[in-house]
């Protein structure tokens, strides 16, 4: 699929569910959000008769994201049968990581290709901070499960956030003696604007991406670590717009995704499917274009039609929006 500034439209992220076991102070309100109605919810069959459409379109790349995609029961069955699509070349899914001990080897199994995991601190009580009710020990254990059930790459991604004071240069260290992808994500303006405190994103939380690899060069030259080089020849695979650096000899690599400093608009191939049905040509976009009444009535003709109207209405960039009336927990991360 081209789009009408001639992109590849090859990648669609799925939200599975607007519920989350956290409840990240940059994402959603501490008392959470009114979750949708099971009715509203795009059932598993509908999910897959629009992907197979998307397939014969040209999506050949699938990421499953929420809230968290793994509270939803029956993930599992649905990636397996997603990986049977024809045409669909690649299923990635972007977690926190709590369930994936018990999960991981499974979701393997049935095709998954490739997990993100969202850490956004190395302290505990940082930690605990940010996500109101989780323990760093869970997302550690379930980067280890990752590793352990052979998923490659194995990515990292944090969210960096100014007032944070995040330890860039710990996570950067990550990479250095196992095959993990460390990416920092500059703080984006998506859902609620204008407040530094809880969920408000606010301008002066930003560090741009150059600035984060400032950082980590200044402190790994006082380590001896040296700075970090492009990562020629070792980028993770992916249809993601992240920038790749390593450090000499590490097992893995850092990556930055710059979409406030350095737009990579004129390059984005994806589209995003809420979980209630909405096709989404842009994250910086209200825009929703209904999918879910087509994939009710089996209508392959209709949900392709959407699909032709999202690429359509695709626009040539963000151009500096801030706020959107859902924020990420609703929209998929």
């Amino acid at each position: 699929m081209k789009d009408s500034h001639g992109r590849t439209i090859d990648y669609l992220r799925i939200s599975l569910t607007d519920r989350c076991n956290f409840r990240c102070i940059y994402c959603m309100p501490e008392e959470g959000i009114e979750s949708l109605c099971h009715d509203d919810i795009l059932r598993f069959d509908e999910l897959l008769a629009i992907v197979r459409v998307a397939a014969t379109k040209g999506i050949r790349r699938v990421r499953l994201t929420g809230g968290e995609p793994l509270v939803r029961k029956g993930v599992v069955d649905l990636v397996r049968q997603m990986n049977d699509i024809p045409g669909i070349d690649d299923i990635s899914l972007t977690t926190n990581g709590v369930l994936l001990p018990r999960m991981a080897a499974d979701l393997k199994a049935a095709g998954l290709k490739r997990v993100n995991i969202s850490l956004d601190t190395l302290d505990a009580d940082q930690f605990t901070y940010i996500t109101r009710v989780g323990a760093i020990e869970q997302t550690l254990d379930g980067i280890d499960a990752a590793l352990e059930a052979g998923f490659n790459p194995v990515k990292v991604n944090a969210v960096a956030v100014r007032r944070l004071n995040q330890d860039f240069l710990g996570f950067a260290k990550l990479s250095l003696d196992r095959p993990l992808h460390v990416r920092f994500i500059e703080y984006m303006p998506v859902g609620e604007s204008g407040g530094a405190d809880g969920t408000g994103w606010g301008k002066e939380d930003v560090i741009s991406a150059q600035e984060i690899r400032d950082i980590i060069n200044e402190g790994a030259r006082a380590e001896g670590l040296g700075e970090l080089i492009p990562a020629e020849g070792s980028r993770p695979e992916g249809g993601g717009p992240a920038e790749y650096y390593h450090f000499e000899g590490a097992q893995g690599t850092v990556g930055f995704i710059s979409p406030l400093s350095r737009h990579f608009c004129g390059s984005c191939n994806r589209l995003r499917l809420s979980a209630d049905g909405g096709l989404m040509p842009c994250l910086f976009s209200d825009e929703r274009l209904d999918i879910k009444t087509a994939a009710e009535a089996g209508d392959e003709a209709a949900i392709a039609a959407v699909f032709d109207r999202a690429i359509g209405n695709k626009p040539d960039e963000h151009h500096d929006r801030v706020g959107t009336e859902r924020g990420m927990s609703q929209i998929g991360g």
